[in-house]
């Protein structure tokens, strides 16, 4: 049998997906309280075919696993950290052009129009508020200030970050902003149109 790296344990640890070990009845499935015993699970089980989803045990745990996820991805993005945000998404990842308007598709391309956006702009963004919906949806609600490189407030506002996540990567990013479409021209933060409350 194919044998689990320790880089995949890694990985999926890291992005908040969590497996525990199949026993031969339902019953018996073990079930770690803490990412400590997880983490001695794994050290024990190294076969694909031993695992099962976490998260089909605790359902609870993907709230918590999702919460993780947002808080990385806004953590990695204030850093500049463009590898340690991309690892967290899907290899076809859908992504707004914020300061551009329209959208990027691809890790490449998101990469690349971060590069371009932080040449101009500053953007610091804070999770203030995380709700879960439907069909691996999550609305993110964040204080997003935008400065110019010299430091002048261009934009002070608070807004929905609307997520789908997949398989605890992140698929699409939306943004709702008012009227206002990202998807069309470039979002008010970053077109001056909205100065600082």
């Amino acid at each position: 049998m194919k044998r689990v790296s320790k880089a995949l344990h890694e990985n999926v640890l890291g992005t908040g997906i969590f497996y525990s070990p199949l026993s031969t009845t339902e019953n018996n499935i073990s079930k770690p309280k803490s990412l400590h015993q997880l983490k001695t699970i794994y050290s024990r089980h190294s076969t694909l075919s031993d695992l099962i989803d976490f998260t089909q045990i605790y359902p609870q745990s993907r709230i918590m696993n999702t919460q993780t996820l947002v808080a990385q991805v806004y953590s990695a993005f204030n850093r500049r950290d463009i590898d340690g945000t991309l690892a967290l998404m899907s290899e076809n990842v859908s992504w707004p052009k914020a300061s551009e308007g329209g959208r990027v598709v691809g890790k490449q391309d998101i990469s690349a129009y971060w590069t371009r956006q932080w040449a101009e702009f500053d953007p610091y963004v804070e999770v203030l508020q995380v709700i879960e919906r439907e069909a691996g949806k999550t609305d993110v609600k964040v204080h997003q200030l935008v400065k110019n490189l010299k430091g002048d407030v261009l934009s002070d506002t608070e807004l929905w970050h609307v997520y789908t996540i997949a398989n605890g990567l992140i698929e699409r990013m939306d943004i709702k902003e008012g009227e206002s479409n990202s998807d069309i021209g470039p979002s008010a933060a970053f077109s001056g149109h909205n100065h600082a409350k």
